[in-house]
């Protein structure tokens, strides 16, 4: 199974920090953002990866390269100065991921989720990673009956940024600039799409005060 990283999102909540670093390469106890992720999906045997990008995208580039050093293959899907958004980003970069399912993970969050634990049930066009919910999102996307993820119902979780998408999912979408939820809710009230609960750690590091609760988090372990 092939994985993406999506790191195209501009990080206006991180400025200005990102107004000349892309977000995926600010620094965490030394190694940028990106890295955690691209050690953590080569530790779990992920070893082509697709890595989309838009404001700096060419500093990411510069910095990853092939990937070859960090034990993966990197290919890039470039976006233009603006981006695509989440599901105009992933169906971009379709041709580079296949028609099968593949593992998606946004750039800018940090867990310590083994991804090699992520496996949808058959037929789902999508299987989510959901979390508990954090203080700046109190009200969570999603609730999880036994292994179905649902629009509504009790004890509503977080979308963690991670999932598995099947290409299916996308069809009948046009290119250009759109967002992942919508199909995802769609999907949702088709009972298409499968999910599990993480209950480690997790970190929507979104904010220059989540970065450095991340630098402290990480340098108590």
């Amino acid at each position: 199974m092939k994985a993406m990283i999506l790191a195209a999102g501009r990080g206006e909540r991180m400025r200005p920090l990102t107004d000349h670093t892309p977000k995926p390469l600010l620094r965490v106890r030394g190694k940028p953002l990106i890295q955690y992720h691209l050690e953590a999906l080569a530790a779990a045997g992920f070893r082509d990866l697709v890595i989309n990008h838009a404001h700096l995208g060419a500093q990411i580039e510069a910095a990853l390269g092939d990937g070859g050093r960090f034990g993966v293959q990197i290919q890039y899907s470039p976006e233009g100065a603006t981006g695509l958004e989440t599901g105009g980003g992933i169906l971009r970069a379709l041709p580079l991921l296949g028609e099968g399912p593949f593992l998606v993970v946004n750039g800018d969050i940090w867990c310590d989720f083994p991804f090699a634990t992520a496996k949808p049930r058959p037929g789902a066009l999508a299987h989510l990673v959901l979390v508990d919910n954090p203080p700046h999102h109190p009200q969570g996307d999603f609730a999880l009956q036994d292994d179905r993820v649902t629009n509504q119902g009790e004890g509503r979780l977080t979308f963690s940024g991670i999932g598995i998408y099947h290409s299916q999912l996308f069809a009948g979408c046009r290119p250009g600039v759109f967002p992942l939820a919508p199909l995802l809710r769609a999907a949702c009230e088709h009972h298409q799409v499968s999910g599990q609960y993480h209950g480690g750690r997790w970190l929507d590091v979104g904010t220059p005060q989540r970065l450095q609760e991340l630098e402290r988090l990480l340098e108590d372990t």
